[in-house]
Protein backbone atom coordinates (compact mmCIF):
# COMPACT_ATOMS: atom_id res chain seq x y z
CA UNK A 1 0.00 0.00 0.00
CA UNK A 2 3.08 2.11 0.39
CA UNK A 3 3.89 4.97 -1.76
CA UNK A 4 7.79 5.21 -2.40
CA UNK A 5 8.59 8.83 0.08
CA UNK A 6 11.15 9.83 -1.95
CA UNK A 7 9.57 10.04 -5.23
CA UNK A 8 6.36 11.40 -3.69
CA UNK A 9 7.95 14.35 -2.82
CA UNK A 10 10.40 14.75 -5.83
CA UNK A 11 6.65 14.41 -8.02
CA UNK A 12 4.54 16.91 -5.62
CA UNK A 13 5.60 20.75 -4.30
CA UNK A 14 5.61 20.88 -0.78
CA UNK A 15 2.34 20.64 0.78
CA UNK A 16 0.65 21.82 4.30
CA UNK A 17 -0.42 19.25 6.55
CA UNK A 18 -4.45 19.70 5.54
CA UNK A 19 -3.41 19.45 1.98
CA UNK A 20 -1.77 15.77 2.38
CA UNK A 21 -4.69 14.72 4.48
CA UNK A 22 -6.49 15.71 2.10
CA UNK A 23 -4.85 13.88 -0.77
CA UNK A 24 -5.26 10.75 0.82
CA UNK A 25 -7.44 7.78 -0.26
CA UNK A 26 -7.61 6.94 3.34
CA UNK A 27 -8.91 9.25 5.31
CA UNK A 28 -9.96 8.07 9.16
CA UNK A 29 -11.92 10.20 10.67
CA UNK A 30 -15.17 12.15 9.97
CA UNK A 31 -18.02 11.41 7.47
CA UNK A 32 -17.10 12.49 4.71
CA UNK A 33 -15.95 15.60 2.77
CA UNK A 34 -18.19 19.05 3.41
CA UNK A 35 -19.23 20.02 0.04
CA UNK A 36 -22.58 20.60 -2.12
CA UNK A 37 -22.97 16.77 -2.43
CA UNK A 38 -24.24 16.30 1.26
CA UNK A 39 -27.03 18.71 0.68
CA UNK A 40 -27.61 16.87 -2.90
CA UNK A 41 -27.81 13.50 -1.11
CA UNK A 42 -30.17 14.60 1.36
CA UNK A 43 -32.93 15.80 -0.99
CA UNK A 44 -32.15 13.31 -3.68
CA UNK A 45 -35.23 11.24 -2.66
CA UNK A 46 -37.86 14.63 -1.49
CA UNK A 47 -40.70 15.48 -3.80
CA UNK A 48 -40.27 18.81 -5.22
CA UNK A 49 -43.75 19.92 -4.31
CA UNK A 50 -42.89 19.32 -0.43
CA UNK A 51 -44.29 23.58 0.94
CA UNK A 52 -41.35 24.60 2.88
CA UNK A 53 -41.66 25.83 6.69
CA UNK A 54 -42.43 29.87 7.03
CA UNK A 55 -40.57 31.68 10.09
CA UNK A 56 -41.08 28.52 12.07
CA UNK A 57 -44.51 27.37 11.16
CA UNK A 58 -45.89 24.57 8.78
CA UNK A 59 -45.64 20.51 8.84
CA UNK A 60 -41.88 20.53 7.68
CA UNK A 61 -40.51 22.27 11.40
CA UNK A 62 -43.13 21.17 13.33
CA UNK A 63 -43.39 17.47 12.87
CA UNK A 64 -39.11 17.63 12.98
CA UNK A 65 -39.30 19.24 16.42
CA UNK A 66 -41.92 17.70 18.07
CA UNK A 67 -39.84 13.81 16.80
CA UNK A 68 -37.05 15.48 18.54
CA UNK A 69 -38.97 16.86 21.23
CA UNK A 70 -39.87 12.86 22.37
CA UNK A 71 -36.69 11.57 20.99
CA UNK A 72 -35.27 13.98 24.31
CA UNK A 73 -38.20 13.43 26.07
CA UNK A 74 -39.13 16.50 26.83
CA UNK A 75 -42.13 18.67 26.43
CA UNK A 76 -41.50 20.61 23.51
CA UNK A 77 -38.58 21.62 21.27
CA UNK A 78 -37.02 24.58 19.03
CA UNK A 79 -35.13 24.32 15.20
CA UNK A 80 -32.06 26.40 15.57
CA UNK A 81 -30.02 27.46 12.61
CA UNK A 82 -26.85 27.34 15.06
CA UNK A 83 -26.70 25.91 18.69
CA UNK A 84 -24.29 29.17 19.39
CA UNK A 85 -27.96 31.14 19.31
CA UNK A 86 -29.97 28.55 20.66
CA UNK A 87 -27.37 28.00 23.96
CA UNK A 88 -26.87 31.80 25.17
CA UNK A 89 -30.95 31.65 24.18
CA UNK A 90 -31.65 29.22 27.11
CA UNK A 91 -29.03 30.63 29.49
CA UNK A 92 -30.54 33.82 29.00
CA UNK A 93 -33.99 32.69 29.59
CA UNK A 94 -33.25 30.62 33.17
CA UNK A 95 -31.24 33.69 34.22
CA UNK A 96 -34.39 36.13 33.53
CA UNK A 97 -36.64 33.59 35.36
CA UNK A 98 -34.43 33.41 39.05
CA UNK A 99 -33.53 37.19 38.20
CA UNK A 100 -29.82 36.28 38.19
CA UNK A 101 -27.21 37.27 35.99
CA UNK A 102 -24.84 34.24 37.24
CA UNK A 103 -24.27 31.05 35.18
CA UNK A 104 -21.11 28.75 35.73
CA UNK A 105 -19.36 26.16 33.53
CA UNK A 106 -16.18 24.53 32.25
CA UNK A 107 -13.25 26.54 31.41
CA UNK A 108 -13.27 25.53 28.11
CA UNK A 109 -17.07 26.05 27.47
CA UNK A 110 -17.68 26.72 23.89
CA UNK A 111 -19.66 29.91 25.07
CA UNK A 112 -16.54 31.00 27.49
CA UNK A 113 -13.94 30.63 24.31
CA UNK A 114 -15.42 30.22 20.96
CA UNK A 115 -17.97 32.84 20.62
CA UNK A 116 -16.24 35.88 21.08
CA UNK A 117 -17.90 36.45 24.52
CA UNK A 118 -21.10 37.24 23.07
CA UNK A 119 -23.03 35.66 26.04
CA UNK A 120 -21.73 38.63 27.86
CA UNK A 121 -21.65 40.98 25.43
CA UNK A 122 -25.21 40.65 24.41
CA UNK A 123 -26.94 39.52 27.64
CA UNK A 124 -24.97 40.92 29.89
CA UNK A 125 -24.65 37.53 31.56
CA UNK A 126 -21.64 36.63 34.00
CA UNK A 127 -19.79 33.15 33.73
CA UNK A 128 -18.61 31.64 37.19
CA UNK A 129 -15.84 28.96 36.10
CA UNK A 130 -15.99 25.78 37.60
CA UNK A 131 -12.77 23.02 37.90
CA UNK A 132 -9.53 23.44 36.37
CA UNK A 133 -9.23 23.84 32.72
CA UNK A 134 -7.86 20.35 32.37
CA UNK A 135 -10.99 18.29 34.56
CA UNK A 136 -14.58 17.56 34.72
CA UNK A 137 -16.68 19.60 36.66
CA UNK A 138 -17.41 17.30 39.63
CA UNK A 139 -20.43 17.45 42.68
CA UNK A 140 -17.72 18.92 45.09
CA UNK A 141 -16.85 22.44 42.35
CA UNK A 142 -20.81 22.83 42.42
CA UNK A 143 -21.39 22.41 46.47
CA UNK A 144 -18.44 24.74 46.99
CA UNK A 145 -19.76 27.80 44.46
CA UNK A 146 -19.33 31.11 46.45
CA UNK A 147 -21.69 32.44 43.90
CA UNK A 148 -25.36 32.05 43.58
CA UNK A 149 -25.68 31.24 40.25
CA UNK A 150 -29.03 30.97 38.11
CA UNK A 151 -27.92 27.74 36.01
CA UNK A 152 -24.94 25.25 35.33
CA UNK A 153 -24.22 24.04 32.21
CA UNK A 154 -22.75 21.04 31.63
CA UNK A 155 -21.31 19.26 28.01
CA UNK A 156 -21.05 16.00 27.76
CA UNK A 157 -18.67 15.01 26.52
CA UNK A 158 -16.48 17.18 27.48
CA UNK A 159 -14.49 18.19 24.16
CA UNK A 160 -11.83 20.14 24.91
CA UNK A 161 -10.08 18.02 27.19
CA UNK A 162 -10.63 14.36 24.68
CA UNK A 163 -14.23 14.67 25.41
CA UNK A 164 -14.04 13.16 28.62
CA UNK A 165 -17.31 12.22 30.25
CA UNK A 166 -18.30 12.18 34.39
CA UNK A 167 -19.55 8.65 35.80
CA UNK A 168 -23.31 8.74 35.41
CA UNK A 169 -23.35 8.55 39.01
CA UNK A 170 -21.70 11.53 38.96
CA UNK A 171 -23.87 13.10 36.62
CA UNK A 172 -27.16 11.73 38.78
CA UNK A 173 -25.86 13.32 42.17
CA UNK A 174 -24.66 16.90 40.44
CA UNK A 175 -28.55 16.57 39.08
CA UNK A 176 -29.99 16.09 42.23
CA UNK A 177 -28.16 18.54 44.38
CA UNK A 178 -28.82 21.45 41.35
CA UNK A 179 -32.63 20.44 41.82
CA UNK A 180 -32.03 20.59 45.45
CA UNK A 181 -30.72 24.12 45.47
CA UNK A 182 -32.95 25.44 43.07
CA UNK A 183 -30.38 25.61 40.02
CA UNK A 184 -31.59 25.45 36.95
CA UNK A 185 -29.53 22.87 35.08
CA UNK A 186 -28.44 23.02 30.82
CA UNK A 187 -27.19 20.47 28.76
CA UNK A 188 -24.77 21.04 25.99
CA UNK A 189 -25.53 18.12 24.36
CA UNK A 190 -23.90 18.92 20.73
CA UNK A 191 -22.40 15.12 20.89
CA UNK A 192 -25.70 13.49 22.94
CA UNK A 193 -25.81 10.53 20.51
CA UNK A 194 -22.25 10.05 20.41
CA UNK A 195 -21.73 8.83 24.83
CA UNK A 196 -24.93 7.04 24.64
CA UNK A 197 -23.19 3.81 23.77
CA UNK A 198 -20.87 4.19 26.57
CA UNK A 199 -23.57 5.31 29.26
CA UNK A 200 -25.74 2.75 27.44
CA UNK A 201 -28.74 4.87 28.54
CA UNK A 202 -31.07 6.33 25.81
CA UNK A 203 -31.10 10.22 24.88
CA UNK A 204 -34.56 10.43 27.19
CA UNK A 205 -32.66 9.18 30.10
CA UNK A 206 -30.40 11.46 30.27
CA UNK A 207 -31.78 14.45 29.29
CA UNK A 208 -34.23 14.03 32.11
CA UNK A 209 -31.19 14.99 34.16
CA UNK A 210 -31.42 18.87 33.11
CA UNK A 211 -33.76 21.17 32.72
CA UNK A 212 -33.15 22.50 29.16
CA UNK A 213 -30.94 20.20 26.14
CA UNK A 214 -29.17 21.23 23.24
CA UNK A 215 -28.30 19.00 20.23
CA UNK A 216 -26.30 19.63 17.46
CA UNK A 217 -26.70 17.83 13.80
CA UNK A 218 -23.77 18.38 11.95
CA UNK A 219 -21.22 17.11 14.24
CA UNK A 220 -21.56 13.31 14.60
CA UNK A 221 -24.97 13.23 12.96
CA UNK A 222 -22.91 14.99 10.11
CA UNK A 223 -25.51 17.72 8.37
CA UNK A 224 -24.89 20.72 6.99
CA UNK A 225 -26.01 22.95 9.96
CA UNK A 226 -28.97 22.89 12.68
CA UNK A 227 -29.56 22.71 16.36
CA UNK A 228 -32.47 21.73 18.70
CA UNK A 229 -33.38 23.36 21.98
CA UNK A 230 -35.55 21.35 24.36
CA UNK A 231 -37.42 21.59 27.82
CA UNK A 232 -40.65 22.69 28.73
CA UNK A 233 -43.27 24.04 26.71
CA UNK A 234 -43.13 27.68 28.60
CA UNK A 235 -39.12 27.47 28.39
CA UNK A 236 -39.34 26.86 23.82
CA UNK A 237 -41.92 28.91 23.73
CA UNK A 238 -39.30 31.93 25.11
CA UNK A 239 -37.14 30.59 23.31
CA UNK A 240 -39.09 31.35 20.11
CA UNK A 241 -39.37 35.32 20.71
CA UNK A 242 -35.69 35.08 21.43
CA UNK A 243 -34.69 33.27 17.84
CA UNK A 244 -36.43 36.32 16.39
CA UNK A 245 -35.02 38.84 18.23
CA UNK A 246 -31.48 37.29 17.53
CA UNK A 247 -32.52 37.09 13.81
CA UNK A 248 -32.66 33.31 13.74
CA UNK A 249 -36.08 33.13 12.88
CA UNK A 250 -35.30 32.80 8.95
CA UNK A 251 -38.32 32.78 6.41
CA UNK A 252 -37.44 28.81 5.43
CA UNK A 253 -34.87 26.64 7.45
CA UNK A 254 -36.26 23.90 5.64
CA UNK A 255 -32.42 22.81 3.90
CA UNK A 256 -31.48 22.60 7.46
CA UNK A 257 -34.03 20.77 8.76
CA UNK A 258 -34.93 17.97 5.98
CA UNK A 259 -30.61 17.64 6.11
CA UNK A 260 -30.58 17.01 9.50
CA UNK A 261 -33.15 15.09 9.88
CA UNK A 262 -32.27 12.56 6.51
CA UNK A 263 -28.53 12.41 8.02
CA UNK A 264 -30.36 11.76 11.94
CA UNK A 265 -31.57 8.84 10.33
CA UNK A 266 -28.85 7.34 8.20
CA UNK A 267 -26.48 7.45 11.64
CA UNK A 268 -28.37 7.37 14.92
CA UNK A 269 -28.03 3.53 14.82
CA UNK A 270 -24.45 3.89 14.08
CA UNK A 271 -23.34 5.53 17.00
CA UNK A 272 -22.40 2.18 18.64
CA UNK A 273 -20.28 1.39 15.76
CA UNK A 274 -18.30 4.48 15.91
CA UNK A 275 -17.76 4.11 19.55
CA UNK A 276 -16.50 0.75 19.10
CA UNK A 277 -13.71 1.71 15.99
CA UNK A 278 -12.34 4.78 18.13
CA UNK A 279 -11.74 2.59 20.91
CA UNK A 280 -10.22 0.64 18.46
CA UNK A 281 -7.96 3.09 16.65
CA UNK A 282 -7.29 4.73 20.25
CA UNK A 283 -5.87 1.37 21.45
CA UNK A 284 -3.58 1.39 18.01
CA UNK A 285 -2.27 4.74 18.57
CA UNK A 286 -1.28 4.10 21.89
CA UNK A 287 1.18 1.23 20.58
CA UNK A 288 3.50 4.39 19.01
CA UNK A 289 5.95 5.77 20.35
CA UNK A 290 6.07 9.21 22.21
CA UNK A 291 2.13 9.73 21.66
CA UNK A 292 -0.71 8.79 23.45
CA UNK A 293 -4.48 9.39 23.32
CA UNK A 294 -6.87 11.07 25.89
CA UNK A 295 -8.72 9.49 26.98
CA UNK A 296 -6.27 6.29 26.80
CA UNK A 297 -10.01 4.60 26.08
CA UNK A 298 -12.58 6.67 24.46
CA UNK A 299 -15.73 6.81 25.77
CA UNK A 300 -17.64 8.52 22.95
CA UNK A 301 -16.49 8.57 19.23
CA UNK A 302 -14.07 10.85 19.85
CA UNK A 303 -11.00 11.30 21.80
CA UNK A 304 -7.67 13.78 21.64
CA UNK A 305 -4.01 12.45 20.27
CA UNK A 306 -0.81 13.55 22.03
CA UNK A 307 2.51 13.58 20.49
CA UNK A 308 5.70 13.72 23.37
CA UNK A 309 7.39 16.06 20.48
CA UNK A 310 6.71 19.92 19.26
CA UNK A 311 4.62 20.43 16.47
CA UNK A 312 7.70 21.55 13.87
CA UNK A 313 8.58 17.86 14.47
CA UNK A 314 5.49 16.21 14.35
CA UNK A 315 3.86 18.05 11.01
CA UNK A 316 6.41 16.83 8.48
CA UNK A 317 6.52 13.40 9.78
CA UNK A 318 2.64 13.41 9.29
CA UNK A 319 2.89 14.59 6.49
CA UNK A 320 5.35 12.20 4.83
CA UNK A 321 2.94 9.32 6.35
CA UNK A 322 0.01 10.84 3.62
CA UNK A 323 2.40 10.36 1.13
CA UNK A 324 4.07 7.29 2.31
CA UNK A 325 0.85 5.53 3.52
CA UNK A 326 -2.13 7.02 1.93
CA UNK A 327 -3.64 7.38 5.41
CA UNK A 328 -4.88 10.29 6.74
CA UNK A 329 -4.44 11.19 10.58
CA UNK A 330 -4.92 14.37 11.10
CA UNK A 331 -5.29 17.78 9.24
CA UNK A 332 -3.82 20.15 11.75
CA UNK A 333 -1.83 20.17 14.93
CA UNK A 334 -2.11 22.25 17.90
CA UNK A 335 0.85 23.25 20.11
CA UNK A 336 0.71 22.31 24.01
CA UNK A 337 3.21 22.62 26.86
CA UNK A 338 4.80 25.66 25.99
CA UNK A 339 5.56 23.86 22.80
CA UNK A 340 7.20 21.16 24.09
CA UNK A 341 4.02 18.60 22.71
CA UNK A 342 1.09 18.93 20.42
CA UNK A 343 -2.30 17.60 19.82
CA UNK A 344 -4.74 16.93 17.62
CA UNK A 345 -8.97 15.48 17.64
CA UNK A 346 -10.07 12.33 16.13
CA UNK A 347 -13.68 11.64 15.97
CA UNK A 348 -14.69 8.72 13.74
CA UNK A 349 -17.94 8.64 11.44
CA UNK A 350 -18.06 6.68 8.39
CA UNK A 351 -15.27 6.69 6.77
CA UNK A 352 -13.25 4.62 9.13
CA UNK A 353 -15.59 1.59 8.26
CA UNK A 354 -14.46 1.84 4.83
CA UNK A 355 -10.98 1.70 5.20
CA UNK A 356 -9.04 -2.12 5.81
CA UNK A 357 -7.87 -2.87 8.92
CA UNK A 358 -4.36 -3.98 7.71
CA UNK A 359 -3.92 -0.77 6.00
CA UNK A 360 -4.75 0.96 9.45
CA UNK A 361 -2.32 -0.58 11.09
CA UNK A 362 0.68 -0.43 8.56
CA UNK A 363 0.55 2.91 8.36
CA UNK A 364 0.76 3.48 12.07
CA UNK A 365 3.54 1.05 12.08
CA UNK A 366 4.85 3.52 9.67
CA UNK A 367 4.44 5.94 12.15
CA UNK A 368 5.81 4.21 15.26
CA UNK A 369 8.88 3.72 13.46
CA UNK A 370 9.67 7.64 12.25
CA UNK A 371 8.95 8.68 15.51
CA UNK A 372 11.25 5.91 17.09
CA UNK A 373 14.17 7.79 15.28
CA UNK A 374 13.18 11.34 15.88
CA UNK A 375 13.03 10.67 19.73
CA UNK A 376 16.23 8.58 19.76
CA UNK A 377 18.03 11.67 18.19
CA UNK A 378 16.42 13.69 20.83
Amino acid sequence: MYNNPESTSAQQPSLTLREAFAQTNYILVGNGDRNIHVLQQAFADINGDLASDMYGRGPVIEDFQKHMADVLGKESAVFFPTGTMAQQIALRIWCDRKNNRNVAYHPLCHLEIHEEDGLKELHHIHSILLADQDRLITLADVQQMDQKVACLLLELPQREIGGQLPAYSELQAISAYCREQGILLHLDGARLFEILPYYQKTAAEVCALFDSVYISFYKGIGGIAGAILAGPSDFTAESKVWKRRHGGDLISLYPYILSSKYYYEQRIGKMEQYYKEAGQLAHEINQCTAVHTLPEVPVSNMFHIYFELPKEQIEPILIEMCQATNVGLAPYLTDKKDGTQCSTELSIGDRYGQIPLEHIQQALHWLDQRLKEVSANQ
